[in-house]
């Protein structure tokens, strides 16, 4: 945490947008995917001007670039489960890409392209705001997996991080707005509410090598937004039924282990110590998961 020098106090590197300390599955939880969260352009044509020139700077230096899609995470609705109804979040997405995340949340002048609100959706109206997830994976030895990103990656060079990606519209169909049978919104919004839940096995999958039918019992645990850059992740816990030992023995032949250097299995003390080396949203990540920890000693406690 860092020192906020005019208050005296803390600043923690995340903001916890939502946290559901039980653990949503995916009949709780559901998606509105609608352009009405798309990013709203800047009014100042020089700012939105700049989102064109990083580009194509880093286009010049990097040609193999890819302008993929993403989904952006643009609000949600949260709905209190009753004496015999379970909670319920529904997320709000619109589409955003890579170009677009380049030029507003990781642009130098970043800052400049948020709103004065303390309405988060409302701050980051004019930013790309993807929306990334991340998995607290935990082995049948209750240990919870960790991995420390490359060198060569573009954000967060050896940072430890759980696995985890992105969301993709692509695996659902939908490569714009227009591409979209508005008379089938609703199976297309079931569609995407199920890609938050595959997305995030595939990632461990492609990250660590463990096999997709090793991982089970996934539940939604939150979102945790970084505060630089306001980069939005949603994360999810589940259990794998490989121990420690196999699951380091898997990931040297996995997909994506060019992405990291190391996977580490960790106890919940170690992770705590790790999780100020972690990119703020993973760290909040880590917070979500403490909540729901700690919210499932206090129910274990009053049986």
């Amino acid at each position: 945490m860092e020192l906020n020098t005019e208050t005296g106090t803390e600043t923690r590197p995340y903001k916890l947008l939502i946290s559901c300390p039980s653990g949503l599955s995916p009949s709780q939880v559901s998606v509105v995917f609608d352009e009405l969260y798309d990013r709203i352009p800047h009014p100042d044509i020089n700012l939105e001007n700049s989102i064109s020139e990083i580009w194509d700077q880093r286009v010049q230096r990097n040609p193999s670039l890819y302008n993929g899609t993403k989904f952006r995470h643009g609000h949600y609705t949260w709905h209190d489960g009753g004496p015999n109804q379970e909670s319920h979040v529904c997320l709000h997405l619109g589409l955003t890409d890579y170009r677009t995340f380049v030029g507003t949340n990781i642009n130098p002048l970043w800052e400049k392209f948020l709103a004065p609100s303390e309405d988060d959706a409302i701050q980051c109206q004019h930013t790309s705001s993807p929306l990334g997830n991340g998995a607290i994976v935990e082995t049948s030895d209750k240990k919870i997996l960790v991995l420390q990103r490359s060198h060569n990656v573009g954000e967060f060079p050896g940072h430890f991080v759980f696995p985890g990606g992105h969301p993709e519209p692509q695996e659902v169909g939908i490569v714009s707005h227009h591409h979209k049978d508005l008379t089938d919104s609703e199976l297309l919004n079931k569609k995407v509410s199920q890609e938050m839940f595959d997305s995030i096995v595939r990632e461990v999958v492609e990250e660590t090598g463990v096999p997709s039918d090793s991982l089970y019992e996934q539940v939604f645990i939150g979102i945790s937004r970084r505060v630089l850059n306001v980069r939005p992740a949603a994360f999810f816990f589940m259990k794998c039924s490989l121990s420690s030992k196999e699951i380091q023995q898997m990931y040297s032949t996995a997909q994506d282990s060019f992405e990291s250097t190391q996977l580490y299995t960790v106890s919940m003390i170690e992770l705590g110590n790790m999780a100020s080396k972690m990119p703020g949203c993973h760290e909040g990540g880590f917070a979500l998961y403490k909540i729901m920890v700690e919210a499932g000693s206090k129910s274990h406690a009053r049986v």
